[in-house]
């Protein structure tokens, strides 16, 4: 007989603590409480031996669920406004990789690591994409990883935070499309989006269960067909699971193992927070934009964690979201190249 954590009453159990963690946070009035509350009962019960598991494909239904709330605001209207932000949805973009450049220089400096593992575990991409990536240039993965996951947990509890007590709640409002709700309606929306995500999966893009469901809900709102509105509840479900699979990947043995490495990525990833909120503002009042919506835009998070902020904050989801998947195809096509090139031009330099 298998032991309790080696069967289903693991994710079980992990589930239900993270929808009373989840609970908790709300009543408490924490700042984007069905995502934290479960990320940070996770972590914290890992941290301290649990070893507590995410249930299977928890975090891609979640992305199905939140994908889809986020392409309901892609009216007409708002994907018309959105484009026309297009030069600044690439340069956040490209900030991206200069963040990465800087953060991996001060990774590198501070724990001794070396440069491509530094680089690779401080571009802000997805974190399985740049494990993956970084592989290919001989970084070391178990540490790339480490600290994309270091960097999600603490972009998403700093940032919330930030911009609740700075009071912009609504400073962008912005509206889904306005339909009913309707059970069965809402249910083949899902199974389309899902089957989206599988579809994005097959051609072997990044985060296929959040952009699938984003691009085929965003397609559908867009040409105005209605199906169904998204219900507060599914969606808080939706950030619950994301929040339980995000908490799972923290280990006691991480501290143990690699306690400077984990103090210089803290280091790193706090400094690159605070110079992606620069570039925002700077961003912002260059193109008369709120500054709340253009530094969430700009925040080196995930893309479904920052876009769900700015659905809960009413920060201007539809940029948001639009900024943040800007930068995940552009992170993810350029990345290698740009590091390829860089390599080469050191090597050369070296030489001489």
């Amino acid at each position: 007989m298998r032991p309790p954590r080696e069967s289903w009453v693991n994710p079980a159990l992990s589930l239900l603590l993270c929808a009373l963690g989840g609970a908790l946070f709300a009543r408490l009035s924490i700042p984007l409480p069905w995502m934290i509350g479960p990320l940070a009962i996770m972590a914290l019960c890992n941290f301290a031996g649990a070893r507590l598991r995410a249930p299977f494909a928890g975090r891609q239904a979640g992305q199905v669920i939140i994908g889809t709330a986020l392409g309901l605001y892609f009216t007409p209207a708002v994907a018309r406004e959105v484009v026309s932000f297009w030069p600044l949805l690439l340069l956040a973009a490209l900030l991206a990789i200069a963040l990465g450049w800087v953060g991996g220089w001060i990774l590198s400096r501070a724990t001794g690591t070396d440069r491509t593992t530094a680089f690779f575990a401080s571009v802000p991409g997805g974190a399985a994409e740049m494990a993956v990536l970084g592989e290919r240039f001989g970084a070391k993965v178990d540490r790339v990883a480490l600290a994309q996951s270091l960097r999600i947990l603490i972009v998403v509890i700093v940032v919330p935070f930030a911009l609740t007590y700075s009071g912009t709640h609504g400073a962008y409002a912005l509206q889904p499309a306005a339909m009913a709700f309707d059970v069965p309606r809402l249910l083949l929306l899902l199974a389309l989006a899902a089957a989206a995500g599988g579809g994005v999966k097959l051609m072997r893009l990044p985060n296929p269960f959040m952009l699938g469901p984003l691009f085929a809900a965003i397609a559908l709102t867009a040409a105005e067909i209605p199906f169904s509105s998204m219900p507060g509840g599914v969606s808080n479900a939706g950030q619950v699971l994301l929040g339980c699979a995000l908490g799972s990947r923290f280990e006691q043995r991480f501290l143990r193992r690699m306690p400077r490495f984990v103090a210089g990525a803290v280091a790193s990833i706090l400094i690159a927070i605070a110079l992606a909120g620069a570039a925002g503002m700077l961003l912002a009042l260059a193109s008369a934009l709120p500054i709340p919506t253009v530094v969430l835009a700009t925040a080196p998070g995930g893309i479904a964690e920052m876009c769900i902020t700015a659905k809960v904050l009413q920060l201007g989801v539809p940029l948001v979201t639009a900024a943040h998947v800007t930068r995940v195809i552009v992170l993810t096509t350029t990345t290698g190249p740009a590091f390829r090139a860089a390599r080469a031009l050191a090597m050369r330099r070296a030489r001489a």
